[in-house]
């Protein structure tokens, strides 16, 4: 693709195929694109379906008694995403796809965290296994990461029970695994200290910079407009990042300092949360708030759709960080005047994802609209992203007209940015 200046920007790649479409899309919702893609070329995408109509769908047996149904898919193109081959069911959610040594593995939670293992790119599986107990987890399919011979990716632990949506008493856990171990093996896992975001971002003293967005007593939830609600403020859908650059102030010549990039839910727009984790002498994670020279607390960044899932990755040839997020319009219309087909808040808008690009993970440059739904109801968001040659591959949990609302879509869509490279300026 030749990547002309236009007086308009247009879509860099709004043509897609459908990985997976929902059998009925009133009730049956289609959640967490993953994407990984193997040494040999083959892509593999993950999926989970959400709704009442998950019940019809006989998923397979779950992995702890009495549990809700829960069905993960996963998927396998051998042609560049032109056609997709359906592999294997899982009984879990919010996994994502990545690939450790020789074997490649997709790890979610059904609650607890649960693991699959393939030897094979993805033809046959090992049946679902366990790394906790009795614990909640959560997460999106964000990133993963590799240095040192270890794979590096984040899941959140819920650590107290609240009423409502539970970002603020989440923890964001840094999972570090050997690439040649046997990552279905609790044991073959590291996890970093826990940081819980009402335990260290202190909302009451916060001020000058309009966050939170509305006041939402903690522990509760309100409704900002009818069937608009809010819960408190709190981080969630954590991606990791470590800065390479020796000139950046957040860089470490030792290599074992790791920066977390989260979905900053307050209300708005605009930010990011962060924090970091560093590698101790004797191979233990410590996970804490990252500072300014000025000894300052930095908790929040500048961060294009940062208010919504966003999925960054690192591009070693070009030493470019690239970023997949939501492109908020309007979120200062009252809530109680949104149209219909908005969901939820006005910083909710999900149907315009756009690429960003930043050497320094902070000074975001525009690169270019991704995609577009055909109404605030068509979303186009919650978006995974992977490397492929010259080539950016894009997973989106996207939905048509016939999608219930703007969260809960109705398909997958595979989209390819050609010669993304070429975006930078």
């Amino acid at each position: 693709m030749n990547h002309e200046p236009s007086s308009k920007i247009m879509p860099l790649a709004n043509d897609f195929v459908k990985v997976f479409e929902s059998p009925d899309p009133e009730s049956m919702y289609t959640y967490s694109p993953g994407i990984a893609v193997l040494p040999n070329g083959r892509i593999v995408a993950t999926i989970d379906i959400g709704g009442p109509g998950v019940e019809r769908l006989s998923p397979p047996e779950q992995l702890a008694p009495g549990d809700r149904k829960r069905l993960g898919k996963v998927f396998v193109s051998d042609d560049g995403g032109r056609t997709w081959l359906h592999k294997t069911d899982f009984p879990y959610v919010h996994a994502r796809p990545f690939v450790a040594g020789d074997a490649l593995y997709v790890l979610g939670q059904c609650g607890d965290l649960a693991v699959i293992r393939s030897t094979d790119e993805g033809e046959t599986w090992s049946k679902p296994t366990l790394l906790s107990s009795g614990e909640h987890w959560h997460q999106a399919p964000s990133n993963v990461h590799y240095a040192n011979g270890h794979v590096y990716l984040v899941m959140e632990r819920v650590v107290r029970q609240m009423k409502g949506w539970p970002v603020s008493v989440m923890a964001p856990v840094l999972m570090r695994g050997r690439t040649d171990a046997d990552l279905t093996q609790r044991d073959s896992w590291t996890f970093a200290s826990e940081l819980v975001f009402e335990d260290v971002v202190p909302e009451a003293a916060l001020d000058y910079f309009g966050v939170p967005f509305y006041e939402v007593a903690p522990h509760t939830s309100i409704l900002v407009a009818p069937k608009r609600g809010l819960s408190p403020m709190g981080w969630l859908e954590t991606n990791v990042v470590q800065i390479t650059d020796p000139n950046h102030y957040f860089y470490d010549p030792s290599g074992c300092t790791f920066h977390l990039w989260m979905r900053a839910h307050t209300g708005g727009t605009g930010y990011a949360n962060i924090a970091k984790v560093v590698e101790n002498a004797d191979g233990s994670m410590t996970t804490m708030l990252e500072k300014a020279p000025s000894g300052r607390t930095i908790a929040f960044v500048p961060c294009p759709g940062g208010q919504m899932k966003f999925h960054i990755v690192y591009d070693q040839p070009s030493g470019v960080y690239w970023l997949l997020s939501s492109q908020a319009t309007d979120s200062m219309t009252r809530a109680e005047l949104l149209p219909a087909d908005r969901y939820n808040l006005p910083n909710n808008e999900r149907h315009r994802l756009t690429l960003h690009f930043s050497r320094n993970c902070i000074d975001w440059c525009f690169a270019g609209l991704v995609a577009v739904g055909g109404s605030a109801k068509q979303s186009r968001h919650y978006a995974s992203m992977a490397v492929s040659g010259d080539d950016l591959l894009v997973l989106s949990r996207s939905g048509d007209e016939r999608a219930k609302d703007a969260h809960n879509g109705n398909f997958i869509s595979f989209h390819r940015i050609a010669n993304f490279r070429g975006l930078i300026y």
